[in-house]
């Protein structure tokens, strides 16, 4: 019996323990542990017959055991996991999320490793839980983030890969690598540097992300394979990448006049774009005009020319006519379009005739302004001209 329900002791008589008297409390005692399992040893007995060692007690002993031992083989696996089923230490297969079963231990054990969540690491930065804001901030890590750059500048380059484990490489991830989150962080601070230290800063700090982002994931993927890692890089995401904070604020204003020359030379692209092709234009406007005006000249002066051989023809022929022709149509030409006043300056005769008669000469109708000639008024019958003759 316990020393607690014994009249006596070394300690005296009653409730007592080794630090002096016991508690006295006046609720319900606690059951006896001892007096429960009393209790259940005889009522497992009397189920049992023929007592314990009986030969049907221990065929029922045996079969409780197999069968409890039987029902240890299933497992869950859940939504983020695979079951990775190991027999004798020996991967044999792979399970998908759900209720499985394998056969119980020691034959066949199995491991749920995160294989369908994707995982973070950060290289050049740690997060650290503030209290005071009540989140957490961004510590810089600089023997991570500062590297070389192909033209010997230093860069600070802070950046995140998104990996995850292969699905058909679950046992390589878990027997291959030791530390599989240290090796994927090594394995992206070196890929990191070997690209940074191909390319010059220019590039880095403006427009070759894209670039240097895809040339980090590929190596790392083709390293993490030759480790046999079974890690899939999903993502690179370059966080920040700028100079050193000792010389930021220079570097910001070499990349501001950067920016200034781009800006000019692009203006003066556009203006050039403008007027070189309105220039063009006109010269070949201008060239275009000078080709009609030299085959208009160039034809005017080959008709002139075989007109001239046809009337030098038709000299030779008959030299006498064709002269007085030409002479005839040259004076038509010439004094075709002038004004003429024809008068008689003889003696008059007739009633009108007669000396000192002044005669009427119409000069408004002789100006050359008028668009039609006018015909001169013919003075009277009997008028006698200056000379005196009649007109």
């Amino acid at each position: 019996m316990p020393w607690k329900n014994q009249g006596g002791g070394p300690w005296g008589s009653g409730p007592k323990g080794p630090w002096g008297s016991g508690p006295q409390s006046s609720g319900p005692r606690p059951p006896d542990l001892e007096d429960l399992l009393r209790r259940g040893q005889d009522r497992l007995q009397q189920l049992l017959p023929g007592g314990y060692f009986s030969s049907l007690g221990i065929a029922i002993a045996v079969l409780g055991a197999l069968t409890i031992w039987g029902l240890s083989g299933f497992f869950r696996v859940q939504s983020e996991e695979l079951g990775v089923v190991l027999r004798f230490g020996k991967h044999v297969r792979t399970v998908q999320p759900g209720l499985n079963y394998h056969l119980p231990y020691p034959i066949e054990t199995v491991l749920l490793p995160k294989a369908l969540r994707v995982s973070t690491i950060s290289i050049g930065m740690t997060l650290i839980n503030d209290p005071a804001r009540r989140g957490t901030t961004v510590r810089d890590v600089p023997e991570e983030s500062l590297m070389l750059t192909g033209d010997e500048n230093i860069v600070d380059v802070d950046f995140t890969v998104l990996w995850r484990i292969k699905p058909d490489g679950v046992g390589n991830f878990l027997f291959n690598i030791q530390n599989p989150e240290g090796t994927v962080k090594a394995v992206a601070e070196s890929a990191m540097r070997e690209v940074i230290g191909r390319s010059n800063i220019q590039p880095i700090l403006t427009g070759a992300r894209t670039t240097i982002e895809t040339g980090v994931q590929e190596l790392m993927q083709k390293t993490l394979d030759g480790y046999g890692a079974g890690v899939l890089v999903q993502q690179v995401q370059m966080q920040k990448v700028d100079p050193p904070q000792q010389v930021i604020d220079s570097f910001r204003d070499v990349q501001a006049a950067r920016a200034d020359l781009e800006r000019l030379q692009n203006e003066a692209q556009t203006y050039a774009n403008r007027v070189i092709p309105d220039a063009k234009g006109r010269a070949a406007q201008i060239i275009q005009a000078a080709e009609g005006y030299k085959g208009q000249a160039v034809a005017e002066a080959k008709g002139q020319s075989a007109r001239f051989l046809d009337v030098y023809e038709e000299y030779r022929k008959a030299p006498d006519v064709t002269r007085q022709r030409i002479y005839l149509e040259t004076m038509e030409r010439v004094l075709g379009p002038a004004e003429k006043l024809v008068y008689d300056s003889g003696t008059g005769s007739g009633a009108g005739g007669g000396q000192g008669i002044v005669p009427y000469l119409p000069l408004s109708e002789l100006s050359p302004r008028r668009t039609t000639p006018a015909t001169p008024a013919q003075p009277p019958q009997n008028q006698q001209t200056q000379g005196g003759g009649t007109r």
